[in-house]
This record gives C-alpha cells, sequence and structure tokens, in this order.
C-alpha cells in the first residue's frame, strides 16, 4: 500500500475509481495524500452512480448535499441495519418505476410519499403484530405508500386513477390499484381482521387495494413472505390467490439476508418491468388517465389485420370476481378488443373504402382445448362501430368465466364497407386471432 505514495495523482485516481467504496475509505487511512485523493468528489461521484444511480448530491430523503461523498455516505448511513446489496437493488426497482411514472404518468408520481421512518415500521409492527419481511421494510424506506382520493362509497363517487399498480374496467366493474401508507395499512388491516380472525394468526397485513368502490385487496403474508389477492369468497371464506410464484420467494434465517426476497419485491420489480418495456399502458379515456392492466404486447395479445381492420386482443384474470369453488366458472377473465382501421382504409377485391361498419361478432372460448361457448350476435356491448383512417382504436371490454386456469378465444366480426345504413359492398369477415385466458404467474 506504501508503494502508491511514489504513484502520480492520475495514477492514483484511476486505481481508486476502480476500487469498492468500502476499500477507498481503508486507503484514505493510510496517509493525508491518499486520504486526499480518496476523499476527490469525483471518486464518489462515480460510487454514487454505480450504486445509486445519482446525478446530483442528494441524501435518501431527496435533499441536496455538498458533495457526492456525504450524498453516499449519509445513505449508508441510513440504511446502515439493512444489507446493502438489497437496499441497491429496492433502489433500483422504484427507480425504474419512478422513471416511466416521470415521463408518461408525473400525476401518479406525485402520489407516492416519501420514505418511512424506522419507527413508523415498527408502530406497523407492534400495531398488527408482525415482523414484516426485510425486504418489505426497504421498500417502505422509499416509499410509504400512496397518498390518493379514494372512492366514495355511499355516493359511488369515481375515485382515484392514480394507482400506480393500475387496473381495468368493464361494464360497471372500475378497478385502479394503489399502494396503501403505513397509517392506512394498520387501520385497513385491523378491519379486515375483525372480519377474519384468522388473518392476525396467520401474520397477513394490507398492502394495497383498489381506490374504487369495486374492491380489491392485496394482503401480505409475513411468515411466508407471499403476497395474495382476494377472490369473490374472501371476506366469505378467506379465500386468495397467490400473486407471485412460490418457488422464486427466498426468506429464512438460513438465507443470507443478502439473497433474500419477499413476493412484494418480485411484485413490483415484474411491475416496473412492465411498464418499462410497454408489456402495459397508459390508456386515456373521457380525460382521465390511468394505467391499464391489459396486456399489449405478444404473446398475451394477439394481432390480425384483414381488409385493412386490425384487431389487437388480450385478456386477465379478475382474480376479485373469481371463485375457486365454483365448479364450471371458476376463474373470471376480462378481456379487451382494439380495432381500427390502417391509413389506406378498407380494401376489398382491390377497392378502397374510407370506412367500414361492424355489424356481427363471433366467438368461440376454450376451457383448455375444450369449447365451452361458440357465440353469434349483433354489435358489441350494444355498440356497431364505425371505423374511419386516422380515427382512435375503438376500443371495449367484456368478460368471460371458465372452469380451468387455462383456456382460449378466438372469433372473427363482420363488417361492412361503408356504413350499415349505407353499404358500399358485401359484408366481410375480419379475423381475431387467438388470444389466451390464463392464470398468470404474476397477478396485479
Amino acid at each position: 500500500m506504501m508503494g502508491l505514495e511514489s504513484v502520480g495523482d492520475l495514477a492514483i485516481h484511476v486505481i481508486l475509481k476502480k476500487l469498492s467504496p468500502e476499500d477507498a475509505g481503508r486507503v484514505s487511512c493510510v496517509s493525508k495524500r491518499l486520504r486526499s485523493s480518496a476523499s476527490d468528489d469525483l471518486i464518489w461521484i462515480n460510487f454514487c452512480r454505480l450504486d445509486l444511480s445519482l446525478s446530483h448530491p442528494l441524501d435518501p430523503r431527496g435533499n441536496p448535499l455538498p458533495s457526492f461523498k456525504e450524498a453516499y455516505q449519509s445513505w449508508r448511513k441510513a440504511f446502515c441495519q439493512y444489507p446493502w446489496s438489497l437496499v441497491k437493488r429496492t433502489k433500483r426497482c422504484w427507480d425504474r418505476i419512478e422513471a416511466w411514472l416521470n415521463n408518461n404518468f408525473p400525476e401518479a408520481k406525485a402520489t407516492l410519499c416519501k420514505g418511512a421512518t424506522e419507527e413508523e415500521i415498527l408502530e406497523l409492527e407492534n400495531a398488527l403484530k408482525v415482523k414484516l419481511p426485510l425486504p418489505t421494510r426497504i421498500l417502505y424506506r422509499f416509499h410509504n405508500g400512496q397518498e390518493v382520493e379514494k372512492a366514495n362509497l355511499v355516493t359511488h363517487t369515481f375515485g382515484s386513477s392514480l394507482g400506480i399498480i393500475g387496473g381495468y374496467s368493464f361494464y360497471s366493474h372500475y378497478v385502479n390499484v394503489y399502494l396503501l401508507p403505513i397509517r392506512q395499512v394498520i387501520r385497513d388491516t385491523l378491519q379486515v381482521t375483525r372480519k377474519l380472525g384468522f388473518f392476525r394468526r396467520s401474520k397477513y397485513v394490507l398492502v394495497a387495494s383498489s381506490t374504487t368502490y369495486s374492491e380489491k385487496l392485496f394482503f401480505l403474508n409475513c411468515t411466508n413472505g407471499q403476497l395474495y389477492v382476494g377472490t369473490r369468497n374472501l371476506l366469505t371464506e378467506g379465500e386468495m390467490i397467490p400473486c407471485v410464484p412460490h418457488e422464486l420467494i427466498k426468506l429464512g434465517h438460513g438465507l443470507n439476508s443478502e439473497q433474500q426476497q419477499d413476493a412484494m419485491l418480485l411484485w413490483l420489480e415484474e411491475h416496473g418491468r412492465r411498464l418499462q418495456n410497454g408489456f402495459v399502458r397508459l390508456h386515456e379515456e373521457e380525460n382521465v388517465r390511468a394505467i391499464n392492466l391489459f396486456p399489449e404486447e405478444p404473446p398475451l395479445c394477439s394481432v390480425a389485420v384483414t381488409n385493412g381492420v386490425k384487431v389487437r386482443a388480450s385478456a386477465l384474470l379478475i382474480p376479485e370476481l373469481s371463485d375457486l369453488q365454483d365448479d364450471v366458472e371458476k376463474y373470471l377473465f376480462a378481456y379487451s378488443i382494439r380495432m381500427s382501421l390502417e391509413p389506406q382504409g378498407c380494401i376489398i377485391n382491390g377497392l378502397s373504402f374510407d370506412s367500414c361498419q361492424l355489424h356481427w361478432r363471433h366467438w368461440i372460448i376454450r376451457a383448455d382445448d375444450m369449447v365451452v361457448s361458440d357465440f353469434n350476435g349483433e354489435a358489441v356491448i350494444g355498440k356497431f362501430p364505425l371505423l374511419r383512417p386516422g380515427d382512435k382504436e375503438f376500443v371495449y371490454q367484456s368478460c368471460t368465466p371458465i372452469p380451468t386456469s387455462s383456456g382460449s378465444v378466438e372469433g372473427s366480426f363482420t363488417f361492412v364497407p361503408g356504413r350499415l345504413a349505407e353499404p358500399k359492398g358485401d359484408p366481410f369477415l375480419v379475423t381475431v386471432a387467438s388470444f389466451p385466458l390464463k392464470l398468470p404467474d404474476y397477478v396485479f
């Protein structure tokens, strides 16, 4: 180490940049010269960028600090009781979600609360007599849920569309899920526990729910680290569906604490990836923006173009309306159909038409490989959409129950070129390519 004293400043700088922050701290103890070199903020800019993705010297609460070295030290001090690698991983999880919200949905990002204090987390644990899994504790240290306006259950007002988990709508069922702040976790968990006594014994806490009057509740089991969502039978039977593959959860005293991952961390990491990859997107309807959970990318979203009419289709499980005790209608799936006319218009036998209108639909629904419904009917949700080039997609949602955890939907629409009242040619079929109905690995 003493040989470094004879090395030039530039070489020392290069060497220090290749060290870990811990080793840079050790080098600073050797001599005054090395202490000065190891205190160079250019070194700590690199550490802050690599470990924390910081481009400015900020403390964990977002307050500016004079130097990157002080910023790094403030982070290590704030999270000193946690494995540093788990802190870095959790920050990457939140950074991914926040970056997407910044670019696409800033009004939702504004609802994220500042991180919870250790005192607030201890208050939750004492009030509910639980011990939060380590990853969930760190998640709350970064953001203490969301502050959103919930629906009024008496007047049936809309509620907020700003939940960062998002949701869906079909018919009169509207869901938008947000993360609960700690004080609401305590209050709402105690309310549910009074209805379901086993919750207290099993150490469940309510961590996310819908802002709307269509109820959807997510519970973290603090004993096994799994996240569950309630079904139609939640309040009567305590029935729930796991939200994350069990085999991915790693908790327990036999594990290195840095390797721990509970369902809450895995769930939010997966959600961040889906947002970033465009698998789920923002949807706007009647000037209301919300994260729409219907898949937008293959293989869960099918795409077919017939005679210039483009149809995209996908489905998702609706756990809160599923009934695992019903052998006929066990799983409820909602599906979203999006149709539009390509720029060249509707092409029939080489002729181009600038509009076409839907008249008829035909659906074949399968549970596994068995046809459970073969249906023909006029219109879609009572509408006969007229498609023109350049118009927004016509989007509608519907739902179907099936007795198995997997199945599929395919079918066709009958259109006429022009309008139904004034057709300009013969009716033609538009394909709806098969799309899956599937109990997913991750349930949102």
